[in-house]
């Protein structure tokens, strides 16, 4: 059956007139007119899809609500004027979801390739039968989970530990405009609090954004435990050489990119890889070859780009091992690690997961890379090696080590403290020295923000200290 929801504007907008705009304005409209769609195609399609892998419901209009909502400009703009439909299968998984943009164009396009490897943005003019819904995709039954509850704190902890989740889920308390979907909080691995918005619950996954980098950087690890890699290695793409001249490229090691020193140009801080997330365009054509300016090592600059590039390092193992025999390992059974069209993990951004499983990633982390099976999956040290900061370090509020902000600078908080931190207000803070884990999930508007520093103080203040 195929099940089709439209906007509720189907009028297509025209091309600005010429007079109205140099040929390069109409150019770059017409640009993010595209990127836009894709942008809107690429969240139906992974918010549904992948929460109906986990038993999990989201409605259009949610993901309208939540996810297309507050974004950045110039898309926030043009997103909503967009006329979109769901294509499902006749198992009724969806196909893809299309997102008309142009009337002289067809339609953007976001494919679900299954339960392993969620949706893919398909290129700019990609025909829209191009997931070809007849076929059905397997079917994952993720595990349950049951958590063991740790209950909450007696006497006024307690309430101060209500009281600042509540906080956080009410809007308000920990920054003007945020919106929080979902709040977990362990302490030695048991649950002491969790909140989730309504319409969320503990299966329903969101994209993690920047999370994506640690769990990159935890990828790497694992790699490096296998004995496949190490840090040290250059990651060696072999740019240019002749002559006795080599590019300075050739000496970037996964270290350095992981620290986000690949001493790499990039057009932002951050660098918006809309071209990767939303364009359908692959990582080998966008992120990889971007110039050298310093030296690698000597200055940092936090980029998409170089989490990208760590993870050619690993290139090889990742075709043997990939994400999602990771995640199943660790009981992460509700994550996905998306990939752009020729399979490569676009892992700067691109995974949906719960609040529960990155409290398990948390958690794998307090545990110094050991499950509680006993078996190690990281190497020995590894938390250590994320959460120290080595050469250039970034200016601001936090530090950063591996992969990993670190809030050795935030007063009040444990100076162990390191975290996973993510566009929209995605957060994973570890903190060694007391045993616990803060996840916090939302989709803040652009502009907006949490203030993740004080919730974890007011958190960390209402747990028990040993």
């Amino acid at each position: 059956m195929i099940r089709t929801a439209f906007a509720a504007s189907t009028l297509l907008l025209a091309a600005v007139p010429a007079s109205a705009q140099s040929q390069q304005e109409a150019l770059d409209a017409r640009y993010n007119r595209a990127l836009a769609a894709g942008y809107k195609a690429l969240m139906l399609c992974g918010a549904i899809a992948n929460a109906e892998r986990n038993g999990a419901t989201r409605t259009p209009e949610s993901v309208e609500q939540w996810e297309l909502t507050g974004i950045q400009a110039p898309h926030d703009a043009i997103i909503g004027t967009l006329p979109y439909e769901i294509v499902r299968r006749p198992s009724g998984q969806i196909a893809h979801v299309a997102v008309r943009w142009a009337d002289d164009m067809p339609a953007r396009i976001a494919a679900n390739f299954g339960p392993e490897t969620g949706c893919s943005v398909l290129p700019i003019g990609a025909p829209e039968d191009s997931s070809n819904p007849q076929q059905p995709v397997p079917i994952s039954e993720p595990a349950m989970r049951i958590g063991e509850e740790g209950g909450l704190p007696e006497g006024q902890a307690g309430k101060n530990l209500v009281s600042a989740v509540q906080g956080a889920l009410g809007g308000g308390s920990y920054g003007k405009g945020q919106r929080t979907t979902a709040v977990m909080i362990r302490q030695r691995g048991m649950i002491v609090a969790e909140g989730y918005a309504e319409g969320f619950s503990a299966s329903t996954p969101q994209r993690t954004w920047s999370v994506a980098k640690s769990i990159a950087a935890t990828l790497i690890g694992a790699a490096v435990h296998s004995g496949e890699t190490n840090v040290a290695d250059p990651i060696a793409l072999n740019y240019w050489a002749a002559g006795g001249e080599t590019d300075p490229r050739n000496a970037i090691t996964i270290d350095h990119a992981l620290r986000m020193a690949s001493g790499r140009y990039s057009d932002t801080s951050g660098n918006r890889t809309d071209p990767l997330y939303f364009g359908g365009s692959t990582i080998d054509e966008t992120a990889v070859n971007w110039p050298a300016l310093h030296a690698p090592g000597t200055v940092f600059r936090y980029a998409n780009n170089d989490t990208l590039l760590a993870l050619k390092g690993i290139a090889q193992w990742l075709s043997f091992y990939p994400p999602h025999l990771f995640f199943a390992k660790l009981g992460m059974a509700q994550t996905v690690a998306e990939t752009d069209i020729r399979g490569d993990h676009v892992m700067s951004s691109q995974v949906w997961s719960t609040a529960s499983d990155l409290a398990d990633f948390g958690q794998l982390y307090l545990s110094d890379g050991v499950l509680p099976s006993g078996e190690r999956v990281l190497p020995e040290g590894w938390a250590k090696y994320v959460s120290t900061p080595s050469g250039p370090q970034p200016d601001g509020a936090f530090g950063y080590g591996a992969g990993f902000w670190l809030m050795n600078r935030t007063e009040g908080v444990p100076a162990d403290t390191f975290a996973a931190f993510g566009n929209r207000g995605q957060y994973v803070v570890i903190v060694p020295s007391r045993g616990v884990v803060i996840v916090r999930r939302g989709e803040d508007p652009a502009g907006s923000g949490f203030d993740i520093a004080a919730f974890t103080r007011d958190v960390l203040a209402a747990l028990p200290t040993s």
